[in-house]
């Protein structure tokens, strides 16, 4: 017979380790490349060494003159509190009792719950991955008060943007929406229109660039993304980048038709400059396509690679060349992965209780929850070892 015990047991022995990998290594390339680590974790916070320039004790001197005098390397401390990473599944109490008797019927319950938990976990973690951490998911739209719909302005798209995703609006002192914390549904996404429609009327006015959507009390809690560690002010896991140069990544603006000289240039600049070498290129659909089209202009082969996760990828010179939807339209990052680590102080697990149950009934509703969790965030050692290339013309 079918119950919630064996629901905890099916939850805890099966499914764990599966969906860990699936959204470890399958929820982006990107993310499947970059290592995972529990090292430099240190309570509720990451504190890890970085190295900058280089060993200072080097120099040539005559037989029998003096040695150089030792000057060790330099370092800062990154300092960065680990994100909280939740994953909710609910099953109603209705659903369990009408499969008691059918195991098959619970299976494909529980199936059908995870693969929707992991589809969601998939789209929202590759969304952070290229983010700055803050979450929001839209900056430059127009509305009408007393309408369920939002439309993206020049330069801002709805890429962020998926049918059931519950939103809240901040404002830039950081408050839930004027109307007392209400949460908006997406309803439908017209990317041919750039609207976005909702379950819910907006009742105030709303200001483009000062009320934001971020995922449900998500606003400025999400992981330190690439949109974060090339910004090009400010401080980075506590570092300011005015007092830091190598803080700041390589960008170029106004790069016009993508050629593999402009490419190779940013390469170039990021080995003779850092010693950083690039082994991953990820960029906007519309990006790749006009690269394509660059190709098929000059008669070059199309070489197409195999990566982790079931990947694949277009190669520039033995790099592997993937398009991202959560990129902006068009930008095109070249970065070195290794530089990256993803620290976490465990890896993907349910959030259990004092009884060590990890099901629980929903307070006054006759349905179950259960919650993945994960407490980690994103380091860059090398921030100048990676580069970004805007005002790409696409394809």
């Amino acid at each position: 017979m079918v119950t919630i015990q064996t629901a905890e047991n099916a939850l805890k022995t099966v499914y764990l380790g599966v969906v860990s990998d699936q959204l470890n290594l399958n929820s982006n390339p990107l993310l499947a490349k970059i290592k995972q680590s529990t090292a430099d974790v240190w309570g509720k916070e990451i504190r890890k060494l970085a190295p900058y320039g280089i060993n200072g004790g080097i120099g040539a001197g005559t037989e029998d003159g003096n040695l150089p005098i030792a000057n060790g390397n330099s370092y800062v401390q990154f300092v960065s509190t680990l994100k909280n990473l939740y994953g909710t599944i609910e099953i109603s109490d209705k659903a369990i009792r009408a499969s008691e008797n059918n195991s098959g019927a619970f299976v494909n319950l529980l199936n059908a719950e995870m693969e929707g938990l992991i589809k969601a976990s998939n789209f929202n973690l590759s969304r952070m991955l290229y983010g700055d951490g803050s979450g929001i998911l839209i900056k430059n739209y127009t509305h009408t008060m007393g309408k369920n719909f939002i439309v993206a302005g020049t330069g801002d798209d709805v890429r962020n943007f998926m049918e059931g995703m519950v939103l809240s609006i901040y404002n830039v002192n950081d408050e839930d929406y004027k109307t007392g914390g209400i949460h908006f549904k997406v309803t439908k996404v017209d990317r041919a229109t750039n609207t976005v429609y909702f379950d819910t009327s907006f009742a105030s006015q709303l200001a483009s660039d000062e009320d934001f959507f971020v995922i449900q009390g998500s606003y400025n809690l999400e992981i330190t993304g690439l949109g974060k560690i090339f910004e090009t002010t400010g401080s980075l896991y506590g570092v300011d980048r005015s007092t830091h140069s190598w803080m700041n990544a390589y960008t170029k603006a106004s790069t016009g038709d993508i050629t593999e000289v402009k490419i190779q240039t940013a390469i170039d600049e990021l080995e003779e400059v850092t010693g950083s070498v690039v082994d991953f290129i990820t960029c906007s659909s519309g990006v790749k396509r006009a690269f394509q089209q660059h190709l098929s202009t000059y008669k070059r082969n199309l070489d197409v690679m195999d990566l982790n996760g079931g990947y694949k990828a277009i190669s520039y010179n033995g790099i592997p060349l993937i398009s991202d939807r959560f990129v902006q339209k068009d930008t095109m990052y070249l970065l070195n992965s290794k530089e990256f680590t993803l620290h976490q102080l465990c890896d993907w697990q349910w959030l259990e209780g004092d009884d060590g149950r990890i099901i629980r009934q929903t307070a006054g509703k006759p349905t179950y929850t259960a919650t993945l969790v994960k407490y980690a965030d994103l380091i860059c050692d090398k921030p100048n070892g990676q580069a970004k290339l805007t005002g790409i013309t696409t394809a």
